[in-house]
């Protein structure tokens, strides 16, 4: 087992990138690797299961282990076959404005280590303006 942390630190507020992971339909939106999310309400909550689709239409279940509106955090199981990741959350102020958020990834080591460069690049998609990532600029 293999736990990496990440963070991303952009201009759109902390209330706005919470809103970004509370509500799944907008998960494509900012996380390039996900193309679609099946549940069965607009909004995260614990105990909440689903499929994320990915690319090539592959489907993943997981299912969401908590939700801390006010502390801005959840966590999440996603399972592919016997392997397991569990993803914590969180989206705090920013150190100048904006919001900071970060991800907390256990699981398999190879797993964890192939998934991070593709986890840091949509975090950090999360933390910016819909204009700027459409537009091609940095994230």
């Amino acid at each position: 087992m293999t736990t990496v942390t990440l963070h991303a630190t952009g201009p759109v507020s902390p209330a706005e990138a919470w809103e970004r992971y509370a509500r799944p339909a907008r998960w494509p939106q900012w996380a390039p690797q996900i193309t679609g999310v099946e549940v069965p309400g607009p909004r995260l909550a614990a105990g909440v299961s689903g499929r994320v689709r990915g690319p090539v239409g592959v489907t993943l279940p997981f299912v969401v282990e908590s939700v801390d509106e006010a502390a801005r955090q959840w966590a999440w199981t996603v399972s592919a076959g016997p392997v397991r990741l569990h993803l914590l959350h969180w989206v705090a102020d920013g150190p100048d404005g904006g919001s900071t958020t970060g991800l907390r990834i256990s699981g398999p080591a190879p797993v964890v280590v192939g998934y991070a460069p593709l986890a840091q690049l949509a975090i950090g998609r999360l933390v910016r303006p819909l204009d700027q990532r459409s537009a091609g600029q940095p994230v």
